[in-house]
Formats: C-alpha cells, sequence, structure tokens
C-alpha cells in the first residue's frame, strides 16, 4: 500500500497546498473569489420632513437622510465606484393602503427623483417596492376584512406604486413584498404604460426573519406581529427555487435572497440554477451584529465585514446589497 496514493520511498506529502499561501502576492494570485465595489448596493434611507440627518440608535453608523443629504451619500457611492443604491422611504404620514407609495410627491419618490437626477447617468438607483412603510398597520399590502393581507388586492397597490416609481426614472424596481404573482403583475403594468425598459429586482427568496428588527426602527415600522404568511419559512430551502423559478417566468430581470447570511446555501442554489443574476441582501440585523461585536472589542470590525461579504459572493451572489458597502468599497 502506498501512504496517501504516493510511490514508495517519496517524502510524505508531495501534496502541499500551503505553498500557494506563504505570502500575500501568492494568495492574491491565486484567490478564487474577489470582490469589487461595483458589485456593491448601498441601502438607504429617507425621512419626510427631516431638517437634518438622523441616527438609528440600532444601527449605529446609518441614518435616516434628508433629501440633501441623500443626494450627497449618492454622490460619495460614484466617488467609491459602488454599484448601486436601493432607496427606503420613511414618510410622515401612514395609512391603511399605504397612499404614499404611490403619491408622485411622496418622500420615496421625490427622493427616487433627486437621486435619479443627481447621479443616475454614473450609478444604478434602486427603488424598494412595497407598502410596508407607509401602511399604518405595517404590513406588506392591504388587509382583508378578516386582517389577513389580501394578496390580489396588494398587487394592484404594487402596480401602481411601479408606474409611480418608473415615472421618477428609476431604472431598477425591487420587489420586495413576497406576493404571488407579483412579477408577472408589474411587468404587464409597467409594459403597458411603454416602461418596457425598467428592470424588476425579484426579491425571490425573501425569509422571515429575527433580523429585520433594527430595520423597523429605520423605517419606524407600524408591524405588531410577523410577515411569516407571506414571507419565507427559514426551515425550507427547496421552496426558494420554486419561488425563483416562478419569478423569473414572470419576468424578473434580476432575483434576491434575503437575508444573505443565514442563507447562503439559497444563495448558492439560486446562482446554480438562475439564468438572470443573482443578489443576497445582507439586512440590518448581521450589520448591527458585526458593529456591536466590533464596538466591544471583541473582533476586527474591517476584517469581518470583509470576510462575510466575501462569503455572500462565494455562495454565488453577483450583487449584494449591504450597509457596508461604502466603507468596504473604501478599502477596496
Amino acid at each position: 500500500m502506498t501512504r496517501g496514493g504516493l510511490l514508495p520511498g517519496a517524502p510524505f506529502p508531495v501534496g502541499r497546498p500551503r505553498r500557494l499561501r506563504t505570502t500575500p502576492a501568492l494568495r492574491r494570485l491565486v484567490a478564487e473569489t474577489r470582490l469589487h465595489p461595483a458589485e456593491l448596493v448601498l441601502p438607504v434611507f429617507v425621512r419626510e420632513g427631516a431638517e437634518a440627518p438622523v441616527p438609528i440608535s440600532a444601527m449605529p453608523g446609518v441614518v435616516q437622510h434628508t433629501l440633501d443629504s441623500l443626494v450627497e451619500e449618492a454622490r460619495r457611492c460614484v466617488d467609491a465606484g459602488v454599484g448601486g443604491i436601493m432607496l427606503f422611504g420613511v414618510p410622515s404620514a401612514k395609512d391603511g393602503r399605504g397612499s404614499g407609495a404611490d403619491d408622485p410627491e411622496g418622500i420615496l419618490n421625490v427622493a427616487l427623483r433627486r437621486v435619479v437626477e443627481a447621479v443616475g447617468d454614473d450609478l444604478v438607483v434602486m427603488s424598494d417596492l412595497c407598502l410596508d412603510e407607509f401602511t399604518d398597520h405595517g404590513h406588506c399590502g392591504v388587509l382583508a376584512d378578516d386582517g389577513s393581507v389580501d394578496n390580489d388586492a396588494t398587487l394592484e397597490r404594487y402596480a401602481s406604486m411601479a408606474l409611480a416609481q418608473a415615472a421618477t426614472g428609476t431604472p431598477v424596481l425591487g420587489l420586495s413584498g413576497m406576493m404571488d404573482g407579483q412579477v408577472g403583475h408589474v411587468r404587464a403594468a409597467l409594459d403597458a404604460a411603454g416602461h418596457t425598459d425598467t428592470a424588476i429586482l425579484a426579491y425571490a427568496a425573501k425569509y422571515t426573519s429575527g433580523l429585520y428588527g433594527p430595520f423597523r426602527e429605520a423605517v419606524q415600522s407600524s408591524l405588531v406581529g410577523d410577515r411569516a404568511t407571506y414571507q419565507q419559512d427559514p426551515a425550507n430551502g427547496r421552496e426558494a427555487l420554486r419561488e425563483l423559478e416562478a419569478d423569473i417566468a414572470e419576468g424578473a430581470d434580476l432575483v434576491m435572497v434575503k437575508p444573505a447570511g443565514p442563507h447562503l446555501d439559497v444563495v448558492a442554489a439560486a446562482a446554480a440554477v438562475s439564468p438572470v443574476p443573482v443578489a443576497a441582501y445582507q439586512i440590518s440585523g448581521e450589520y448591527s451584529q458585526i458593529v456591536a461585536a466590533a464596538e466591544r472589542g471583541w473582533i476586527d470590525r474591517d476584517r469581518v465585514v470583509d470576510e462575510s461579504l466575501l462569503g455572500i459572493r462565494r455562495a454565488g451572489a453577483s450583487i449584494v446589497l449591504s450597509y457596508f458597502a461604502l466603507e468596504a468599497a473604501a478599502r477596496l
């Protein structure tokens, strides 16, 4: 018998993978995955009526922007080479149907116009297309008489919201509500209105998660309870591929998995079969965990941030949404 497949008398071992790890230059040369600023998207919040940026206590370093500071942040993204920016609106008033979502003068649509006008040629501007920030009950759709989320009535609101966002010149609309048929319904509405070039980023696998907590502060969510009847169960992986296939069949131009870190297996499975680019969203709770541990001196912030983003890329995501996008881009 030979030892490890070696010839008798040969020194052990012949194969030494450590040879390719001996210097930083050699490790860089043989790296299998690389991270580039152009693959990163920065999620941002804009607050109606804010006169100065408002810090978000659960997300140290992240703020609710004014319209002016939002444009400045978008310009910083351009200067850093970041690929895109995703806007979330924080309105001053809410109602049961989320009227501010498709109001041309609603905070999100005003902000989208401002950012598109300022940096639209240099940065991919993305919108959050969902009702949760705009409803007084905090759900991602309109409610039926029994208090459940009415899937098909919600689709009509999404279509109206999509037309309002497309009218701002926003090139990519992020459908995040997880309603059945949302991509096909919005695609049909956009095409009928002549917005055939407006792309849809479908949140194909958006899991219900405890890691959304800081985000709910960021958008001043009114939600009581959870969204388990429409967001995916974290126990299910195959179901995510069913959702992905349906969204692509309905016309999605890009698909996304959210949260990223707990579902890297789903990111990998999606990337293995998807004919369109796969994005993954490193969400608020993932951000806050890293920041909190780093503030206590338990981890090296820069190293862990870069490692977490690289892991998402290695899993197969070609686009990563992260609140670390700007700081990571500066190092890259």
